[in-house]
């Protein structure tokens, strides 16, 4: 298990004073990287091996959004381990303990240098600290597009700032971006995020949005094939 604390500052909110969803999944996504240094056995392979966690899945339930200069502590955890596969809890929790965001993910393994799935050894994956699933509501990791077509909006760039370390978009990019294209008063209730192909530096993305009563998708193409598929659950 590993945490970081966090409070609730100017650049992370919206015009509103709430905690905006792409800083909450930062603050997530920050912790879980962050969480590698608490088991060194995996840091010592991952090294060793060049190799790197990347996000394929996360599902997020959002019980209430913090305000302006609340306190939050993030927490995560791995409950389960497979050679090329991670599964981990993700929470936020005010300063009273209480959860405002119960997340699950999964994280694939692969090789640096060609971005290939890459198997972690018995030996790895027996000397980690596996902790309890928590309580939340865990849904599919895959997202089925409606078959009725969506409808295509303007196409976005991948910028320099999109980037990270891992020379491709950064994974709250892609829910940034998706988030600009819902109505001005919708609100959030829940959100799934499947993680296809990976953005690179000048992609041209083409949203496609498919609204539903419950939810709106919304799937990020690069020459016809997905890169995110984003799934918006009404409040």
């Amino acid at each position: 298990m590993y945490s970081l604390k966090y409070q609730v500052t100017t650049s992370t909110c919206d015009s509103e004073g709430r905690l905006k969803l792409y800083s909450a999944l930062q603050m997530m996504q920050d912790c879980s990287e962050m969480w590698i240094d608490s088991e060194p056995g995996v840091q010592q392979f991952f090294t060793e091996q060049n190799m790197a966690q990347l996000l394929a899945s996360r599902q997020v339930e959002i019980i209430r959004v913090p305000q302006f200069k609340e306190e939050l502590t993030v927490t995560t955890s791995v409950y389960g381990m497979k050679p090329m596969f991670g599964f981990r809890n993700t929470f936020i929790n005010d300063a009273q303990g209480r959860p405002c965001y119960r997340t699950w993910s999964m994280g694939a393994f692969v090789d640096k240098s060609n971005g290939k799935l890459k198997r972690v050894d018995e030996a790895t994956i027996s000397s980690m600290t596996l902790e309890p699933q928590l309580e939340m509501t865990y849904r599919d990791r895959r997202i089925i597009l409606p078959k009725e077509p969506g409808q295509t909006l303007d196409p976005v760039r991948v910028l320099r700032a999109d980037i990270d370390y891992n020379k491709h978009m950064n994974n709250a990019n892609y829910v940034r971006i998706a988030m600009e294209l819902l109505p001005d008063d919708f609100q959030v209730k829940g959100l799934r995020v499947e993680y296809r192909v990976a953005a690179k530096l000048g992609d041209v993305l083409v949203p496609t949005v498919y609204e539903q009563e419950q939810c709106i998708t919304v799937a990020l193409l690069t020459n016809g094939e997905a890169c995110a598929i984003m799934e918006f659950e009404r409040a």
